[in-house]
């Protein structure tokens, strides 16, 4: 019995330390440097931040870089930061919840045609994103300083007034920034029937209620990225236009500094009347509003240039 009863006692020591051992080496992991999720940036100065990934995986570090005098720019080579865990051919489309200041965060999808929109797009006047300002500066394309800016453009997810993938950002920042990879990545789509995976995070600094920029992601799946693939910081800045990103209060940049403390009263939007069958848009005393169909009527409130961009033509009658 002896030799038994030491061989046991033998065989629980093994097992404890055993024990011991997987546990410390779970404390080690425990203890080592977590990531931490959200996106902090400072207006574009090069300094360096965190960008918001998936919490399962660790976030790359990558650095702002200065506004040079393009729109956008190539970050980490060019490459986007999906991991293969990611990469899937099946349809999807995310969007983060709007943090305690009413910011939106990264908007992320893989697009196919089955998410392309099959219809207009409709008004999103009544979205109005963290830092919204209606001001006007000739020095603008299109007078307006600021658009709502879909992270993940509506020709992509048909996704319109949806407060979380909608952000504050300039004409520049949505017309040269950002529109020129929401139209490739559409082109390929229906060229192909492919799928992208994409992806748009907004950088903000601190508590800024006006993103600094765009980190925009893209990525054709099927074809390993031969057809699509990129990496670009598209900056939030506006050419002669000095802007506050605390409040998203601006001036012009040869004009004194914006007070982050003041915020100009809001400006009531123009509104026009739509006839859908037609494609053209009123003004609400327009004599040819009576003869819209009601079937075919919209009211809208929102800027000109927006309904041009969606193909609406302005009446003859008019001239709104």
């Amino acid at each position: 019995m002896k030799p038994k009863i030491e061989r046991l006692g033998v065989l629980l020591v093994c097992i404890f330390l055993i024990l011991s051992g997987c546990k410390a080496d779970l404390t080690q992991a425990n203890n080592s440097p977590s990531t931490v999720s959200g996106t902090t940036a400072q207006t574009p100065s090069g300094d360096a931040l965190q960008a918001t990934l998936p919490e399962a995986e660790p976030q790359p570090q990558w650095e702002i870089p200065q506004y040079a005098g393009a729109p956008y720019t190539e970050i980490h080579n060019n490459v986007p930061f999906f991991t293969d865990e990611e990469l899937t051919d099946q349809s999807f489309e995310t969007y983060s919840p709007l943090d305690d200041l009413g910011r939106c965060g990264a908007a992320f999808a893989c697009v196919g045609r089955d998410l392309m929109p099959t219809e207009d797009r409709g008004s999103i006047g009544q979205v109005k994103p963290s830092g919204w300002h209606l001001v006007k500066y000739d020095c603008v394309d299109g007078k307006y300083l600021y658009n709502r800016c879909h992270l993940i453009g509506y020709q992509l997810t048909a996704e319109n007034a949806n407060e979380r993938n909608l952000l504050t950002g300039t004409r520049y920042l949505n017309i040269e920034g950002m529109l020129p990879f929401e139209n490739r990545v559409a082109d390929y789509v229906q060229q192909t029937g492919n799928h992208v995976l994409y992806r748009a995070t907004p950088v903000f600094k601190g508590e800024n209620l006006l993103a600094s920029g765009v980190l925009m992601e893209g990525y054709s799946v099927e074809d390993n990225s031969t057809g699509i693939c990129f990496c670009v910081y598209a900056f939030n800045v506006q050419p002669g236009v000095q802007i506050d990103y605390v409040t998203g209060a601006s001036a012009l940049a040869d004009a004194p500094s914006p007070e982050p403390t003041i915020q100009a009263p809001p400006e009531e939007e123009p509104s026009y009347v739509l006839n859908h069958n037609t494609r053209k848009f009123h003004r609400p005393s327009c004599s040819s509003v009576e003869d819209i169909k009601p079937s075919n009527r919209e009211q809208y409130s929102g800027s000109r240039e927006t309904l041009i961009e969606q193909g609406y033509a302005p009446c003859k009658r008019c001239m709104p």
